[in-house]
């Protein structure tokens, strides 16, 4: 019969007659029906229910279907198919075209009988186009990945104090560049943070060193910048003002795509751990403590929090050139370590090395 284990829900007239054959041996030879049943893992009542159908010879199941009380009338499924005519490109979905009928007072139905309804008579419903996949700015060719190249700016809330904080972070070394809290969130904030970071980086001498150059404040020069500016499309960063100030610096902007966080990942994930390291800071109701006690935390980072994606360095390590150096010297202090191990046991014949008075 093919068949192992529990008997299936279903099986074919000739499997039922098989199986009944089969008990009707066993009790033959002297074995209980219960037993029987069991040992061919078949529900006792199954038995007794197929061998009263094979005395009536209907052990063939029915066919499904049949004339059910609750089924659908024919003014319904009219009613259905008119609903589908009228309403199908507006709602799209048999699920909101049940709804629709019962709304306009039409039919009742379920969203799975609208379904059904429709497949039978060949209908569809088609949802609307999907936007075609956008494609990532590129970076533009002058950027080289190193520290004061790409700067990443965003705007995040303390909802406890009211605060928008706007930060800037250089994408290459990770180092927390400038901080600005305010109670508004506009381009004055943005241009205050970079004035600020500009300053910080000793830049603003290079801006000023070529400020002659820029012919027009309002047009981006992208052969001569200073950096690259990187935000989403925020109306405090896409502003004219913010456009003229980046254009008088000799800053290029680059934008993320709409509704695609993942292209500023960076200060996202900044973000991110910075709130969920120090949770205190959503406590903070005064702008004034909140703006000391981030101060604290951009020193910490800069200075002291190792950073796993520039190598388990600080910001400040990598920002000013030691990064390399660090990683190299753990690199050879690791191969030496290991080169120690391997001569210590070689000539002790793994004897345990012996104990140092701290």
């Amino acid at each position: 019969m093919g068949l192992s284990g529990p008997i299936p829900r279903r099986v074919d007239a000739a499997t039922k007659l098989a199986l009944l054959d089969m008990i009707d041996n066993a009790m033959c030879d002297g074995f209980d029906h219960r037993v029987a049943c069991a040992i061919l893992e078949l529900k006792e009542s199954r038995a007794w229910r197929w061998q009263r159908r094979r005395d009536r010879g209907r052990l063939d199941d029915r066919a499904p279907g049949g004339r059910p009380l609750h089924g659908l009338l024919e003014a319904e499924v009219d009613a259905i198919i008119a609903l589908f005519d009228q309403w199908a490109e507006i709602d799209r979905s048999h699920r909101k075209l049940a709804h629709r009928g019962s709304y306009v007072g039409r039919v009742w139905v379920s969203p799975s009988t609208v379904k059904r309804v429709l497949a039978e008579k060949g209908l569809h419903l088609r949802g609307p186009k999907r936007p075609g996949r956008s494609q990532k700015k590129p970076w533009p060719d002058w950027v080289s990945y190193q520290p004061n190249e790409m700067w990443i700016y965003d705007t995040t809330h303390f909802t406890r104090c009211a605060a928008a904080v706007v930060v800037i972070v250089d994408m290459v070394s990770r180092k927390w560049l400038a901080t600005v809290v305010s109670a508004e969130e506009t381009s004055t904030q943005v241009q205050a943070g970079f004035g600020d970071a500009l300053d910080a980086e000793g830049i603003t001498a290079t801006i000023d060193a070529r400020y002659e150059e820029l012919t027009d404040i309002g047009v981006d020069d992208e052969r001569r910048p200073i950096l690259l500016a990187i935000s989403d499309n925020g109306p405090q960063m896409t502003s004219g003002s913010t456009r003229e100030f980046m254009a008088l610096c000799a800053i290029a902007q680059h934008f993320g795509r709409p509704h695609t966080p993942t292209d500023q990942a960076w200060i996202e994930s900044f973000f991110g751990q910075l709130k969920r390291e120090h949770p205190h800071l959503l406590l903070i109701d005064e702008l004034a403590v909140l703006r000391a006690e981030l101060a604290v935390r951009r020193e910490h980072y800069n200075t002291v929090r190792l950073h796993e994606a520039i190598g388990y360095v600080t910001p400040n390590d990598e920002h000013e050139g030691r990064g390399r150096a660090i990683r190299a010297a753990r690199r050879q202090g690791l191969a030496d370590a290991r080169q120690a191990r391997i001569a210590y046991h070689r000539h002790n014949h793994g004897e345990p090395p012996p104990e140092t008075n701290p």
